[in-house]
């Protein structure tokens, strides 16, 4: 049966057993268990990790199980809509929320001295910048999902069931990359400032929605051995609508760290200048020791010039 309606079943309970879905489980508790012993370590050496950094690793892991071993995965080979959903989850909703978990901050802080000091070195090693320069993260993902909806790579990777896994480790790696860039918590050497950082997520919008246009202007299956073309169609319009969605969270969230950011910075600005204001006295006392005596002075001729106002107060 060509794209079959999906069912609550199907998307709950229907996990999936082939030998890649075993090794993404196995990678995926891996990296689970690692990041909570991370935690644990820091904790046992006194110092704190924010619980909404691990509450958003933990679920960007789930959400990436789901993606790739879950009941939505039962249709990948079935349902041009819901592979669209799936990619969708691999490559703008999983990698935000593992970056928003600052895994690379726990692994400086958690590891020893030598395994800390080799990894700031990648991190801040001129291969990895140049890879993550902001234009070719936004290149590379915005190509990976034309070069795929757009070319017979769809078809191939229908019929060839460890193509289709490459395809979902492509796009969980740039999105990785891409979001890694847009979140800014880890300590990576090219950290973008806020005005960056919302470009490269607005440049999205308008790439995402002519690309969903396109495919929900097709006029011909994109996989006739499986897909109608109404689903074809219907993919491509939430191709367009719930990136879009996505992406406008995104920029909520975005704009609330701004706010947020913004009013700390106001604070310490003041801090300093408070800092500032008191050495200044402290230098000018120093310089001038009568100074406390004129200032007393003040204050009485102030409190004498008062006197008569009060009595006619009275």
């Amino acid at each position: 049966m060509l794209s079959p309606e999906p069912t609550t079943n199907h998307l709950v309970f229907a996990w999936q057993t082939q030998w890649t879905s075993i090794v993404a489980v196995v990678v995926q508790v891996a990296a689970l268990v690692w990041y909570l012993r991370g935690t644990r370590r820091l904790g046992a050496m006194g110092r704190r990790w924010s619980p909404l950094r691990t509450a958003s690793f933990v679920v960007g892991i789930l959400v990436t199980a789901y993606a790739v071993e879950g009941g939505i995965a039962y249709y990948q080979q079935r349902t041009f809509t819901t592979h669209v959903i799936q990619l969708l989850l691999l490559i703008d909703v999983a990698p935000p929320l593992l970056a928003m978990g600052a895994p690379l901050n726990l692994a400086l802080q958690s590891s020893s001295r030598r395994v800390s000091a080799a990894l700031f070195n990648v991190l801040h090693g001129r291969t990895l910048g140049a890879l993550l320069s902001p234009l070719a993260v936004l290149a590379l993902s915005m190509g990976t999902m034309y070069v795929y909806f757009l070319t017979p790579l769809y078809r191939i990777s229908e019929e060839h069931p460890v193509f289709l896994a490459y395809v979902h480790l492509q796009f969980f790696l740039v999105g990785c990359a891409l979001w890694w860039l847009i979140v800014g918590r880890d300590a990576l050497a090219r950290r973008l400032g806020m005005g960056m950082r919302f470009v490269l997520v607005l440049v999205q919008i308008p790439c995402d929605a002519a690309l969903g246009l396109v495919v929900a202007m097709a006029t011909k299956p994109s996989y006739p051995a499986g897909n109608t073309l109404a689903d074809t169609q219907t993919g491509g319009n939430v191709l367009l609508g719930l990136a879009e969605v996505l992406i406008v969270a995104v920029l909520a969230l975005m704009f609330v760290e701004w706010a947020r950011e913004e009013e700390r910075k106001a604070v310490a600005a003041d801090r300093q200048l408070d800092a500032a204001l008191a050495a200044a006295r402290e230098v000018a006392r120093s310089q001038n020791p009568d100074s406390d005596q004129a200032d007393a002075g003040v204050q009485a001729a102030a409190a004498g010039h008062l006197g008569p106002a009060s009595e006619l107060e009275r």
